[in-house]
């Protein structure tokens, strides 16, 4: 690893400016967790590292009746360990469970887990269902992309030169919803998923029919999937069995994976196939309470 400068800014401004100046030889610095990972690796040719953590914004963390609002400098063990967004957004706690083992979580963020933008990523999917919105601010000011559309690749995102990915905001679920997250991997921490499924339903007032339902796929393609055959094919349909496996054949064919040392394509369709199928049952368990 090659020697670097250290900046510690306490402004969106001055972090935006130190990222302009140095370009691709500067990185926002959260947790650490893949930055120095990666830095180690010589992955790229780094300069400077900006840590966002003394940015009041990028540590905010807030539950209001507009929604959610996660700073991109928050660790995980924040996130799930508040009591609020374990009732309201618990698709967003099964996802920062499971990033790394406890040591890791205590440093790695969520918003670092989105702009790593790791197929894998298990805290995406839960954003994504959730129709989470990425806030960024950089050298043209602040603007805001869906986190369906942050993702544009492996390890790439639609931030440019000197932009910084400063919140996440989730928008607060409707009574009558439900939002769950599963992957499979061969053990239960520090490992990366070989597929990924997170499902969001919201229920007619009955409970017993689906209003709409997003469904987003991880680890089965270069990006994280939003499956919207599978999703639009449950809307005014009922709850039973018979929907729910068109839904999850439907992800399994929008799934697109590759074969790689942790799983072949057609272990992970299936395995897509299977974990829909679990998901979409304990999304609408959790929005019955």
């Amino acid at each position: 690893m090659h020697p670097f400068s250290y900046v510690a800014p306490k402004t969106i401004d001055e972090a935006v400016a130190v990222l302009e100046k140095n370009g691709t030889r500067a990185r926002p610095f959260a947790g650490g967790t893949d930055l120095l990972v990666q830095a180690r690796a010589n992955k790229w040719d780094l300069d400077t590292v900006v840590d966002i953590k003394k940015i009041p914004e990028t540590m905010s963390l807030e539950v209001s009746q507009e929604g959610l609002t996660i700073g991109s400098g928050v660790p995980c063990y924040q996130v799930y360990n508040n009591e609020q967004i374990k009732k309201e957004y618990p698709g967003i706690v099964d996802g920062a469970l499971i990033i790394g083992g406890i040591q890791i979580q205590s440093r790695a963020t969520i918003g670092g887990n989105l702009c790593n933008a790791a197929p894998s990523g298990d805290s995406i999917c839960p954003l994504i269902v959730y129709n989470a919105v990425a806030h960024i601010s950089g050298p043209s000011g602040s603007r805001e992309v869906a986190v369906e559309d942050f993702c544009t690749g492996p390890g790439s995102t639609v931030l440019q030169n000197g932009e910084l990915l400063v919140k996440i905001v989730v928008p607060k679920p409707n009574a009558g919803s439900g939002t769950a997250y599963q992957r499979f991997t061969p053990r239960n921490e520090m490992d990366i998923a070989v597929a990924g499924v997170a499902v969001s339903v919201q229920l007619n007032n009955n409970g017993d029919d689906f209003e709409s339902v997003r469904i987003a796929l991880a680890a089965v393609g270069p990006t994280p999937i939003l499956a919207n055959k599978a999703g639009s094919s449950l809307s005014g349909k009922p709850i039973n069995d018979d929907s729910i496996s068109e839904a999850a054949s439907l992800a399994k064919e929008e799934a697109s994976p590759i074969s790689d040392m942790r799983g072949t394509i057609e272990q992970r369709k299936h395995l897509i196939e299977i974990i829909t199928t679990r998901m979409i049952k304990e999304a609408v368990k959790r929005a019955r309470g």
